[in-house]
């Protein structure tokens, strides 16, 4: 099994869980987050004040997938987070070792 961690801007939330969803994905969980790159942020007037935002909003969504899935999953959201413009994000893939659900007690791959 693998979790499917991938970083991107927030307008494509919708793009990738559609694309997700076809693709047989069954359950993803979203997070906003704030961080910054190659993006290093940019500068606001806020009443007159000249400041700085360092931390742009991000959304961060994590799969947690059987082996298999993987290579459609990562191209899946590949091509539906790009925008060609810099800041698109970053996929970490990760081993995952358990998996349990709560309400059944199954485990391994059932539990996905």
């Amino acid at each position: 099994m693998k979790l499917v961690t991938a970083i991107i801007k927030p307008f494509k939330l919708d793009d990738v869980r559609e694309v997700l969803s076809e693709i047989g994905a069954q359950g993803i969980t979203v997070t906003e987050v704030k961080g910054f790159g190659r993006q290093k942020g940019h500068t606001e007037l806020y009443r007159g004040a000249e400041y700085v935002v360092d931390f742009l909003p991000k959304v961060k969504i994590e799969v947690a997938i059987d082996d298999d899935m993987l290579d459609r999953v990562v191209e899946a959201i590949t091509k539906s987070a790009n925008t060609g413009k810099i800041g698109d994000g970053k996929i970490f893939v990760f081993d995952l070792e358990q998996a349990i659900r709560i309400r059944t007690g199954e485990s391994g791959p059932g539990a996905l």
